[in-house]
């Protein structure tokens, strides 16, 4: 087990962004012991997080998830019982500031749209690289929605060709051009392959704090609430 006592000056070598100097602190419900503990391994290989409760069903989760409080629950879909989709929505209708990332190896896009209509933050498959995972749940911890691109993939193909999402009215652009500047493309290029805000800022050699703002530009600019959003309306527009 790591050394908390270290933990700020692990983090200052590793020249961690400003929003994760805070700890984030993680319950994990998943039903297989052995995903368990190789979550547990790989997120508190981070020093700046710690899985401070597990479970192995809903309900026992549930009452882990409201003694603790933590920042993040990463929740498997298929529990026992009570699934993890009717258990996020619990999560969320007593404790809406902790963000929940929903963890699965299914890649339905029925599923996924009811997780996220229950208030998932993320969505991501099983086989996510672990440091993949470490970003996301600094996202999320940020209030970033992330999606998985395979996934994001799958549920755009299952979308009606007429259906017509539904985004944010907006007044800002009157013609059919979304006025993006080059380097906010370049960014909805990233969103649209799913990547995290830490793996753009990576990608442009710029800090996490400008890639987030760039973000934030492009859902004002093409009126949508989300990333998934933009990334949806990109694709479907053929933006990117």
């Amino acid at each position: 087990m790591k050394d908390k006592s270290s933990t700020s000056a692990v983090m200052e070598s590793q020249n961690l962004p400003a929003s994760t100097t805070k700890e984030i602190k993680l319950v994990i419900v998943e039903d297989f012991k052995l995903t368990r503990v190789g979550l547990r391994c790989a997120l508190n290989s981070n020093p700046d997080m710690t899985v401070i409760g597990e479970a192995e069903d809903a309900v026992t989760g549930l009452k882990i998830i409201e003694r603790t409080k933590p920042d993040i629950v990463l929740m498997d879909l298929g529990l026992p019982g009570m699934n993890g989709i009717e258990a996020m929505a619990k999560v969320k209708e007593k404790m809406p500031e902790v963000k929940v990332i929903a963890l699965t190896s299914h890649d339905r896009a029925e599923e996924v749209i009811a997780a996220l209509s229950s208030g998932a933050n993320a969505y991501c498959l099983k086989d996510i690289d672990p440091n993949k995972l470490a970003d996301v749940v600094r996202d999320a911890a940020d209030g970033v929605c992330w999606i998985d691109p395979v996934v994001a993939q799958l549920v755009l193909n299952s979308l009606p060709k007429s259906e017509n999402l539904s985004f944010m009215p907006c007044s800002i652009n009157n013609e059919n051009r979304i006025p993006l500047t080059e380097r906010e493309f370049e960014v909805l290029k990233h969103l649209v392959a799913g990547k995290s805000n830490t793996e753009i800022a990576k990608e442009l050699i710029v800090s996490v704090h400008t890639a987030k703002a760039h973000v934030c530009s492009i859902l004002q600019k093409m009126c949508v609430n989300d990333r998934v959003q933009a990334a949806v309306k990109a694709v479907k527009e053929g933006m990117v």
